[in-house]
């Protein structure tokens, strides 16, 4: 599998396997790939490459190796599309969670 950014692999909604706009007939569903923490690391470690392939960009652009400069921009923006996703998904749990903590029984 070959990714259009410098290997770089797609992060975003559409990149995370198990999620999809209907839970009939998904993984996620039907408890497969166990729901959703594992959704939320697969996001954490796809950020987590998406922002070491833009590092090693950095590098080569301050070294001069690096052979053209859009592919860094591109990757750089993407990493950073990306952090405000998951800094968005991680807010949202939490918020999810002071509200059933402030449920009544």
């Amino acid at each position: 599998m070959t990714f259009p950014i410098g290997g770089i692999p797609p992060v975003g909604v559409g990149a995370v396997t198990g999620v999809a706009g209907s839970n009939r007939g998904t993984p996620a569903a039907e408890g497969a790939d166990g729901g959703f923490a594992a959704v939320l690391a697969a996001s954490f470690d796809k950020l987590q490459a998406t922002q070491a392939v833009t590092s090693d960009l950095a590098v080569q652009a301050a070294t001069g190796d690096l052979k053209d400069v859009h592919d860094y921009m591109i990757a750089s923006a993407e990493s950073g599309v990306a952090t405000e996703m998951v800094v968005t998904i991680k807010n949202q749990a939490v918020a999810a969670f002071n509200e059933i903590m402030r449920m009544q029984i």
